[in-house]
């Protein structure tokens, strides 16, 4: 299953660090553009997100409240924690809607996943 979810930024001190921790639990590709200082991250389905660096000096943190589709959201959590990320808002179920959860990647981004009941009330 792709990860998708709609456009996106991430602007934060270490893009390397940021873009690790991602490759790592969702398995998104990059492309750099360094005409931009900006990295392209392919999500799997359109649209895409990016990655640049934060201001110098800037003292406010990124916020980011958007959810990415996932087939298993306590999976998804294992790996969040292995990249280095915490659990921010453990696994709720929605009854006949889902299940979701927020985690707070590396940097402190918060992020949620869902996964949908839809295929189990088929």
């Amino acid at each position: 299953m792709a990860n998708p979810l709609c456009h996106f930024e991430f602007v934060v001190p270490d893009p390397a660090k940021t873009r690790a921790f991602y490759e790592r639990v969702f398995r998104w590709t990059y492309r750099e553009d360094p005409l931009r200082s900006y990295t392209v991250i392919h999500t799997g389905e359109e649209p895409n997100g990016g990655i640049v660096r934060a201001p110098a000096g800037s003292a406010a943190q990124a916020a980011l409240h958007a959810f990415v589709l996932v087939d298993d959201v306590a999976e998804t959590l294992a790996k969040v924690e292995a990249a280095g990320g915490r659990v921010v808002h453990p696994e709720t179920v929605i009854p006949a809607i889902g299940t979701f959860a927020l985690f707070a990647d590396p940097d402190g981004i918060v992020l949620g996943i869902f996964a949908s009941d839809a295929d189990e009330a088929a």
